[in-house]
């Protein structure tokens, strides 16, 4: 007997969530920028120590940690709220530190026209 209730991946409307709520594009978001920013930190903090090799260690347990740490953070930030809300939330942000510049308008307040000066009707000539 066939299920007619299984879920295709074809018919998803996102990515499905892969490790504490992030989905694969996030995760490897997460992977990259802590390999950038362990990397070279372990490998300097090794080399000063005289093992260079330890530094690859130490990178490894830094990625590890990042990423738990991360994830978590971001399953804390997604949670309860609609689909990218936290890519949006990142954008208004940085606007607000000039950083970045966002196509939204993130005004509030009363709104006007900018005239100072009523226009006259056009008068119909017949």
């Amino acid at each position: 007997m066939s299920n007619d209730h299984e879920i295709l991946a074809d018919r998803l409307n996102a990515e499905p969530a892969i490790f504490k709520g992030c989905s694969s594009s996030e995760l490897g978001m997460i992977v990259g920028l802590a390999i950038v920013i362990w990397l070279p930190l372990s490998l300097l903090l090794a080399w000063l120590l005289g093992a260079i090799t330890m530094g690859f260690g130490i990178a490894g347990v830094g990625v590890v940690a990042t990423v738990v740490t991360l994830a978590t953070l971001f399953q804390r930030i997604k949670r309860g709220r609609p689909e990218g809300y936290y890519q949006q939330w990142l954008r208004i942000r940085l606007q607000t530190m000039g950083l970045y510049r966002t196509p939204w308008v993130l005004r509030s307040g009363s709104w006007d026209i900018g005239r100072t000066h009523y226009a006259p009707l056009p008068t119909r000539n017949r």
